[in-house]
């Protein structure tokens, strides 16, 4: 399957950010900038307590909804969690999973991550599944066995068609936020050596379909080098998502 038979995913993460007010305001802002755009999958993600009302605004839309994370159980005792069959009930059709974030902050490791994937995919939702290494790492030399490590192992027993619900982010974490961004030669390269790795363990039409979105600090104003490159299949939006122009230009940079 060559690049042109990827439909490109456009995600913003709004990470914890906007009330509630404030959301379904971002989320109507957007609706009217990229209505009619059927050339790349669109979605928001927003906090847990505005994602009802979000899904309210975007129904009937092009632009779907997603959750910034989801826990490995239906309900019961897990006080602060949030269950994929609860944002199915919310309304969303995605979630992301293993944000660098979550890694970082919360101590998620590659096993847990994979139990995630595994029960959201089980659940019926689609995963926006994240990568990626730090500047020491990619300093240091190891970025690759870190990216084989986060997909071999993150990626474990999932099956060929788990994979038409699965896109992959790749998050140069030393780029997230910090206004670095990634050539789109170093994106590239990233991106088609995670292809490379899917192929590997997963054969070679899992790796052709699959989408690979990069995730580090993309804007309008670079959007449309980093979709040129080959690899590169969409975007995970940070900081450009939190306002509807520049998310939009982003969509726009992409079709």
């Amino acid at each position: 399957m060559s690049k042109t038979t990827r439909k490109p995913l456009v995600a913003g993460n709004w990470k914890m950010n906007k009330m509630v007010g404030e959301s379904v305001d971002l989320a109507a802002a957007l609706k009217p900038l990229v209505a009619g755009i059927d050339g790349a999958d669109i979605v928001v993600c927003p906090v847990y307590t505005a994602l009802y009302a979000v899904g309210e605004v975007l129904k009937g839309s092009n632009v779907e909804l997603g959750a910034q994370n989801c826990y490995v159980k239906e309900s019961g005792a897990y006080t602060g969690e949030i269950s994929p069959q609860m944002l199915l009930d919310a309304g969303c059709q995605w979630t992301i999973i293993g944000h660098s974030e979550r890694r970082e902050y919360f101590g998620e490791s590659d096993a847990f991550l994979n139990e995630k994937l595994t029960f959201a995919l089980g659940a019926g939702l689609k995963v926006m599944f994240c990568i990626g290494e730090t500047l020491e790492e990619r300093e240091g030399g190891t970025m690759n066995e870190v990216l084989t490590r986060q997909v071999v192992e993150g990626l474990k027993g999932l099956q060929e068609g788990d994979f038409a619900s699965v896109a992959i982010a790749y998050e140069p974490v030393w780029a997230i936020g910090t206004g670095v961004v990634a050539t789109p030669e170093q994106a590239q390269e990233a991106h088609a050596f995670i292809r490379s790795l899917v192929q590997e363990n997963f054969g070679e039409v899992v790796a052709s379909a699959l989408r690979i979105q990069y995730g580090g600090s993309a804007k309008p104003g670079n959007a449309g080098e980093l979709i040129s490159q080959p690899d590169v299949d969409g975007f995970l939006v940070g900081g450009a998502a939190l306002k509807a122009d520049s998310f939009a230009d982003i969509v726009k940079a992409v079709v």
